[in-house]
């Protein structure tokens, strides 16, 4: 509803072709050098693709519509896609936060730019702000999914904090609760609530719907924050979620932002 009809093709094969990818790098039962191969594949298909070739039959609901889509889409940034979704399938250990936003810079940057550019924006400063939501966003999922990533081997908190908190990195990979664990998490939800709130004055600035969705997304982000401090930052144990009965209060927050002066 909230997506312009004319944008939404773009904006479903832009979806199809980061959906797949990350499928091909997460899910069922293939090793990690068969994932590796099929994520080249993937790869050298989005080249063809971009170059007006005819790709493999391989992914013929992905590369199909985004060749129509590609003159208002741009190619660099579905290949910085791809750069994550690969470093995913052997995920570093990362040395501090500027190490674990040049991750977010390639795994959760490029959708908002692609967006943006879907709807004519490319200031820079517009551009900085979406940078800094959709990074903040990837913070968020990682801070909510400690429960997920952890049995996965997953570890997304940066080196310099698990030190600065006396933490070893193999506590909070077996979700070990402890007061110095919930204070670690405090520390990074309010690293990710001051990124979001550095890109939020974005939303009421984009007019029509295109503001209107990305003030339900930033407010959407803000609330898992919130819902992670209400238990007292107990990720390691549980996984906040939005529910249905949390619309009125994110439509409520999406109602009363207000641009920065």
């Amino acid at each position: 509803m909230l997506c312009p009809p004319a944008l939404r093709p773009a904006v479903v094969a832009i979806y199809h072709f980061a959906r797949t990818a990350d499928d091909l790098a997460d899910e069922g039962d293939a090793s990690t050098s068969e994932r590796a191969r099929a994520l080249r594949d993937y790869r050298a298909d989005l080249s063809a693709t971009v170059a007006g070739r005819a790709p493999s039959s391989r992914w013929p609901q992905v590369f199909t519509p985004l060749a129509r889509e590609m003159p208002r889409l741009q190619p660099p940034l579905l290949h910085d896609l791809l750069d994550a979704f690969e470093q995913d399938l052997t995920p570093p250990r990362y040395r501090d936060r500027a190490h674990l936003l040049d991750y977010c810079r390639r795994s959760a940057n490029p959708v908002g730019r692609l967006l943006l550019g879907l709807y004519g924006v490319n200031d820079a400063i517009s551009l900085q702000r979406s940078d800094a939501i959709c990074s903040a966003l990837q913070l968020i999922n990682f801070w909510q999914d400690f429960s997920r990533d952890g049995p996965r081997g997953r570890l997304y908190v940066p080196q310099a904090d698990l030190e600065r908190h006396g933490l070893a990195a193999e506590e909070v990979l077996a979700c070990r609760d402890s007061p110095a664990a919930r204070t670690l998490i405090a520390d990074l939800c309010a690293w990710a609530r001051t990124l979001m709130l550095e890109g939020a004055p974005l939303a009421p600035t984009l007019r029509g719907r295109a503001g209107w969705e990305l003030r339900f997304v930033v407010q959407g982000g803000l609330l898992i924050l919130d819902k992670i401090a209400a238990r007292q930052h107990d990720s390691l144990l549980h996984r906040p979620a939005l529910r249905v009965w949390d619309l009125p209060r994110l439509a409520w927050r999406a109602l009363t932002m207000r641009a920065a002066p």
